[in-house]
Parts: C-alpha cells; structure tokens; sequence
C-alpha cells in the first residue's frame, strides 16, 4: 500500500521546453554541445555548490559578449506554464489526508526565482507539502543514490510504500534500485492528474 508520493517538479507540475532551451542555448553561444566544463558547473549550481554569482561569472568568462541579465535570460527559456489544474489536482490530495506528500526536485536559485516571480500560486503549491525538497537547498542531486536515501531516512520512510514521480528515466532507475515504486511519467502524453488512473494498481 503506498502511503507516501514523492514528486518530481519539471515537466511534473511545471512544463518544461528541455529541447527548445538546448537550441536556443545553442544558438546563442554558437556551439554544437555543452561542453564538459559547462555541464560541471551546471551541476555544481544544481547542488547548490556554488553561488549564482560564481555561476553566472563563469559563463560571461566563457561568453563575455552576453551581459548577466542576457544569461539568465538564456537560463531561464526552460520554464514554462505551471497549468492550474495540476494545483488543483495537488490541493484535492493534501486535502484527503491519505498519503505524506514529497517534492524531490533538481533545480537552481535562478529557476526558483523566476518561478517565485510568474507562477503566482507558487507558496500554495510549496504549502502543499509535507516536506520539500529543492537540490541546490539540500545539497544534493538526482540520480545520485544518496539523495533518495536523504529522502527515505529524513522521513522515516519504507521505501516500498512510496511511490516516486518522474520523467527522468536515470531518476527512475535510482529509486527503483532502492525498491521505491515509480511512475516514468511521459510530459508529452501524460498528466499528473491521472494518477489513479495509470497506478490504479498500487492504490486498490
């Protein structure tokens, strides 16, 4: 029986445009591929382990002729709408008492704040919770193994009593290591909402 559903954030809740923010990037700083480097540091900030200040300095050391405001700008082309109906779908849950609800996310100070600033519902989504997990806050990362063990000991939680939401295939595959439920959730196809639909099976 699951007792506890743990959420990813992107391409979950909020959509995501992963492919065209690649192009655009692409585009922008004239290149074929991040590069290694690139992909470090994008990482490091993902975890919180350095600041943006450190992170921004480093792509105008590699791109000088892109101001800061240009590079977030650049950053930020991921986010996309938040659709009301999933709030409402997450708020009819909390409502129901049934199950311990947890956001696991990988994200950044940058896409935070641009999401404080245009998803007006954004505290009453977060209040939603009961516990909140943002990986450049807790200094840790999916699919890294340590970070769904964080989740599962901070909370006290049987691993196999959890269901764990993601459309991230390597997130997946982690939480499935750990006997954690999940459900590869496709943005392209499938919604939130239909939760008890697609895992009737774990809820009977």
């Amino acid at each position: 029986m699951i007792k506890t559903i743990i959420f990813d954030f992107g391409d979950v809740f909020i959509d995501l445009d992963i492919e065209g923010f690649t192009q655009n990037a692409f585009n922008h700083f004239k290149i074929a591929s991040f590069s290694e480097e690139m992909l470090a540091f994008n990482s490091l900030y993902e975890q919180g382990l350095i600041s943006t200040d450190e992170f921004l300095e480093f792509y105008s050391e590699n791109f000088p002729e892109f101001p800061k405001e240009a590079l977030i700008n650049i950053w930020n082309f991921i986010l996309r709408d938040f659709p009301k109906h999933r709030l409402e779908f997450l708020n009819e849950l909390k409502n129901t008492s049934k199950y311990k609800l947890i956001l696991l996310s990988n994200t950044n100070e940058l896409h935070i704040d641009w999401i404080k600033k245009h998803i007006t519902f954004y505290e009453t989504f977060k209040n939603c919770f009961d516990a909140f997990y943002l990986s450049h806050e807790i200094h840790l990362r999916k699919p890294n193994k340590d970070i769904f063990e964080f989740v599962l000991h901070t909370n006290n939680l049987n691993a196999k009593e959890c269901l764990f939401i993601d459309d991230n295939k390597d997130n997946i595959k982690t939480a499935n290591s750990l006997n954690i439920n999940t459900w590869h959730i496709n943005p392209k196809t499938e919604d939130i909402t239909t939760l008890f639909k697609v895992k009737n099976n774990l809820f009977i």
